[in-house]
């Protein structure tokens, strides 16, 4: 158990990607808290898994601030902080309100700036040049490259991209080391709206023959899942990857690598 005596928040832990890390975490022996808008998050189900639940919105000063009071009386200290919270809109700038576009960055952008910047008094307490605390935050192969209709949420993760650059430059010499993970399609229940909604997504197409076309245009003729991306979130948490900072860690079956005008 790699993670053995380590304390860790997950935001958006309730979530799809965020509910697999907060288990991996678990199975891996650390101290979990699960910080998300409900205990039974987007997969409409209750967790017993052990973890303890914060309920928090991450755009909020207020809950940032009492969600860490809460980690510092119970644990004292924090190895690990995981972004995970996140929200999409699809739609085109055009489409896009005002009120939509500050929600996003308020979630995606502002909740990773404040969970960062109110952990790091807890993360210094445990980081050292042996063991260095992480931060993992999460970007998008969609930071790098454009869905159509995302316009939003691709700004959002591009300065996701660029704030995980400044952290790791500005906290490395304390030993926080700041990575983040940029997914493509993972089976979420933010990917099933996506293919059921009215912008990129499915636009009244047939789900399945959507859900496989998908696939195909995968090197790896697949999309992941929530595994796929706690198993890379674990290693970046973990005193393995000591050296591993300041990176954008790309998950996404070799999607982003291929010349996308070619039918494969």
């Amino acid at each position: 158990m790699i993670l053995q005596g380590k304390s860790a928040l997950v935001t958006g832990g309730r979530g799809g990607i965020g509910r697999a890390i907060v288990e991996r975490f678990l199975k891996e022996g650390a101290e979990v808290y699960a910080a998300d808008l409900s205990e039974q998050g987007s997969l409409d189900k209750h967790n017993n898994d052990g973890s303890h639940f914060i309920k928090m919105d991450v755009s909020q000063e207020s809950d940032v601030k009492s969600a860490m009071e809460v980690v510092s009386t119970r644990s004292g200290k924090l190895d690990i902080l995981v972004n995970a919270a996140g929200i999409e809109i699809e739609k085109t700038i055009e489409e896009t309100s005002l009120e939509e576009w500050n929600k996003s960055f308020a979630v995606n952008c502002t909740g990773t700036f404040l969970t960062s910047k109110y952990a790091l008094p807890l993360l210094r307490k445990t980081a050292s040049p042996d063991k260095s605390a992480s931060i993992i935050n999460f970007g998008s192969y969609d930071g790098f490259i454009a869905d159509p209709g995302l316009a939003a949420y691709c700004a959002t993760k591009g300065a996701v991209h660029a704030l995980t650059k400044a952290m790791a430059c500005d906290h490395g010499p304390e030993h926080i080391r700041v990575n983040a993970i940029c997914p493509g399609y993972v089976d979420t229940p933010m990917l099933q709206s996506f293919f059921t909604g009215d912008g990129s997504g499915g636009g009244g197409q047939n789900i399945d023959d959507l859900q496989q076309a998908v696939r195909d245009v995968h090197p790896l003729r697949t999309y992941g899942t929530p595994t796929d991306i706690a198993n890379l979130v674990n290693w970046l948490a973990s005193d393995e990857a000591r050296y591993a900072s300041g990176q954008l860690w790309v998950l996404d079956g070799g999607l982003s690598a291929q010349v996308q005008q070619m039918k494969l």
